[in-house]
């Protein structure tokens, strides 16, 4: 149990203090991780553990300095935020709205050069390629709600992802869904962009800390949860409760430690595309043949809503999850998924993982509503409590619970979630 004995800062009390905008990359990431490390190393002190020691890990990200960002249109300013890394223009454009940016949205609309296409979303590959293949000088997408205003539709510039960019480099530009409306509504035939934009690297971190194991077992757990934000809201929900809870854990085992060896891991840069797990794994190649299991904890405490494990390996892995839960009362919706966090990484190195959540219908996420009015010290702990129990058992099991490896199902849903499904159709 996670109680006043263990000297710990209350929970929500650090999920406040980390609730302010903190990019990956950005001084205020860093403050954040300060902050995390600060409170790793108090806790190892209070516990009386000299050999437990808080560290940061960098690592580099790719970022872009954006000088100039405009969309007018039918004698106005649009709001706008670009695309990083998407390229850079400064002309006017013939408007094309495609439906569903379908194949054969695309073939009716034919050469695209010159022009730039308004689109409803941008979740696909499939779909910038055609971009690219059509010649389109530059493309926009709309976000949110025709009811929403700037502010309220919580518009912040997103890189363009490597997968897109490897077909080729359109610049591009999120504008609210009214303004796409009134565009369309108005039969506009033209817009006026521009983009000027340099690529950079900044610096981001990892903070990490282990806590030996007690039987002598090479095994070992990672623990981990990120502690960016998104450029809009105070990321309290996500995943500044994820961050909390991951501290409370450390605390009780480094009191309590465990017979396998904990690794934990606070992740910058998951926002960005889960930079920060993704260069542990690649920092740490030698440890992956060691550790065995990965706990992830992204999004936590709600106060309405319902927990939520997330199971990514074989499929005794779900029965394990679903039977510890009727063994314990813990009331959950499991899901045998790729969890988009930071266990993915783990997992596509054959690392089982459980992702330990709390979701709700009543807040939202990379927004400007995602704060501290949502949350609930009560479930925080609740949350907690069960992780360090689950945790606990694993960790001083005879035999880890389910070996190492993914389900053939998994392995397809990793190669999708990275990207690597299109590389193997063409093998």
């Amino acid at each position: 149990m996670i109680g006043e004995s263990e000297n710990m800062k209350e929970l929500m009390n650090f999920v406040n203090e980390l609730s302010f905008v903190r990019v990956g990359g950005s001084e205020e990431e860093k403050k954040a991780a300060e902050l995390i490390l600060g409170e790793i190393n108090r806790m190892a002190e209070e516990a009386g553990r000299e050999d437990i020691r808080g560290e940061y890990m960098p690592f580099r990200i790719p970022d872009a300095k954006v000088r100039k960002c405009s969309v007018q249109a039918a004698g106005r300013e649009i709001a706008c935020v670009p695309y990083l890394r998407s390229g850079t223009i400064d002309r006017e454009c013939g408007l094309v709205y495609l439906d569903d940016a379908s194949e054969i949205d695309f073939a009716a609309a034919g050469n695209l050069e010159g022009k730039a296409v308004l689109l409803n979303r941008l979740v696909d590959e499939d779909v910038y390629r055609r971009l690219v293949k059509h010649g389109a000088s530059a493309f926009l997408v709309m976000q949110g709600k025709y009811y929403l205003g700037e502010r309220e539709v919580s518009l912040y510039p997103k890189r363009l992802q490597e997968h897109f960019t490897r077909n080729g480099l359109i610049p591009g530009f999120t504008i609210a869904a009214a303004d796409a409306l009134l565009l369309i509504q108005q039969d506009v035939r033209t817009v006026r962009l521009t983009l000027e934009q340099e690529d950079v690297e900044r610096e981001s971190r990892n903070v990490s800390a282990v806590i030996q194991g007690t039987c002598g077992k090479e095994e070992s757990i990672v623990l981990t949860a990120h502690y960016d934000s998104v450029p809009v809201g105070t990321g309290s929900w996500d995943n500044a409760t994820g961050a909390a809870a991951l501290l409370a854990i450390f605390g009780h085992f480094a009191a309590n430690p465990a017979g396998r060896t904990l690794r934990f891991l606070w992740c910058g840069s998951e926002e960005l595309g889960l930079l920060g797990s993704k260069a542990y794994v690649e920092q740490q190649k030698e440890l992956l043949d060691e550790i065995g299991f990965c706990f992830n904890f992204d999004m936590c405490g709600t106060a309405l809503g319902a927990n939520r494990i997330i199971v990514t390996g074989e499929k005794e892995l779900q029965t394990f999850a679903e039977q510890y839960c009727r063994l314990t009362g813990y009331s959950a919706e499991i899901k045998t998924q790729v969890h988009s966090s930071d266990s993915a990484p783990f997992c596509d190195n054959d690392i089982p993982a459980l992702g330990l959540s709390r979701g709700t219908a009543t807040a939202e996420i990379h927004t400007v509503h995602d704060l501290l009015p949502t949350l609930s010290e009560k479930q925080m702990r609740k949350n907690v409590e069960f992780a360090v129990r689950i945790i606990r058992d694993v960790a001083n099991a005879a035999v880890l619970p389910v070996k190492k490896g993914m389900s053939e199902e998994c392995r397809k849903e990793l190669d999708k979630y990275f990207h690597r499904e299109k590389e193997k159709e063409t093998k």
